[in-house]
């Protein structure tokens, strides 16, 4: 069984980060267990963040 290996920002690259961003409908959206790897926080800590923080995270930022 492979042992879960906990990723830094600073072992990925620019392309392996963009590659963690989807487009779905049209709108780009990252994962929320992505983003918590990437700020090394609990996804459940990101999750109440973002309900504190809402218009912190616009809908479009084209």
């Amino acid at each position: 069984m492979e042992e879960n290996k906990i990723i830094t920002n600073e072992e990925l690259s620019n392309e392996q980060i963009k590659g963690l961003i989807y487009t779905i409908q049209g709108k780009q959206a990252m994962l929320d267990s992505d983003v918590a790897i990437l700020y090394q926080y609990a996804t459940k800590n990101i999750n109440k963040a973002v309900k504190r923080n809402i218009e912190g995270f616009p809908e479009s930022t084209n």
